[in-house]
């Protein structure tokens, strides 16, 4: 069974910096990807960014880009997600989620995303 863990979330005024951390336990060996998810209120929930585990290759949503960078620490089954320049925009619940057995293709897919973390509230004041 996997575990995904997020922390780091907070209140931040506009145009600050948050990062968020999503730390994985259990069988990691054979985890291909892994995402950020957010949902803000009243919306569906969207991806922001993907990871290819192991060879630091990322993706981000139009939305960020520029803005929120992330980063592996493979020795501690760990993905950062450093983000800069919040707006109020920004505001919602991150979610990491870790992909098995699946290409790099489907990293927006959501369905195919087996586990999820808890999630972790950021909020961007104006």
């Amino acid at each position: 069974q996997v575990q995904l863990v997020e922390s780091g979330g907070g209140l931040v005024q506009a145009g600050g910096s948050l990062r968020l951390s999503c730390a994985a336990s259990g069988l990691t060996f054979s985890m291909n990807t892994m995402g950020w998810f957010r949902r803000a209120p009243g919306k569906e929930r969207e991806f922001v960014a993907a990871f290819r585990w192991g060879d630091g290759t990322a993706d981000y949503a139009d939305s960020v880009k520029g803005r929120f960078t992330g980063s592996q620490d493979n020795t501690e089954n760990t993905v950062y997600l450093q983000m800069n320049s919040l707006k109020p925009e920004d505001t919602a619940v991150y979610y990491c989620a870790a992909q098995y057995g699946s290409i790099w293709y489907s990293r927006y897919v959501q369905t195919l995303y087996k586990y999820w973390g808890q999630g972790t509230q950021v909020t961007v004041s104006s």
